[in-house]
């Protein structure tokens, strides 16, 4: 079954396998713990770096940054194309992934885990994965994204909330 091929009504069906907390099991999936210097001065955070490129980070050709506001879930979406990657500059982020692709060793798997700003981390999702999230942060979280090519909304397949988790 392709991307394009996914229904409301085929995910319903899935029997989905929810994995612990901030452990990464789905195939392809990279959670990398971000660099801090901190000093007298304040701090600074490495977002993305092309030395990364060999552990599996995808060179990005689009970059944004999203606020989502406190309590306000996004969710369900997935790419055909694209792989998302990225980071909480501001707030506190729950990500929530399910392996949708049929021929992963991982199909089925959910993955959840917290990106905030007192613990940097960058995600790497891959196409194919369905994901979506909820901020956790009053007023509101922003996420920087490092899209591996430039937005399309054509390449952005959605999906109502209780599709896959209730």
């Amino acid at each position: 079954m392709t991307v394009r091929e996914i229904t409301t009504d085929w995910l319903k069906t899935q029997k989905w396998r929810v994995q612990k907390p901030n452990t990464i099991t789905i195939d392809g999936v990279l959670l990398k713990e971000l660099t801090v210097h901190l000093d007298g001065r304040g701090d600074v955070v490495e977002l993305w770096s092309e030395k990364w490129l060999g552990e599996g980070v995808v060179k990005p050709a689009h970059v944004y940054q999203s606020a989502t506001d406190d309590g306000v879930v996004k969710c369900w979406h997935l790419h055909e194309t694209h792989t998302d990657q990225f980071t909480v500059t501001r707030g506190k982020l729950q990500v929530s992934m399910v392996d949708v692709r049929e021929g992963s060793s991982t199909f089925g798997h959910v993955n959840t885990v917290i990106l905030g700003t007192t613990k940097p981390r960058y995600l790497k999702i891959p196409n194919g994965i369905m994901h979506g999230w909820k901020s956790l942060a009053e007023p509101e979280t922003l996420v920087v994204n490092l899209q591996s090519h430039v937005y399309d909304p054509a390449d952005e397949l959605k999906f109502p909330w209780d599709t896959v988790l209730k």
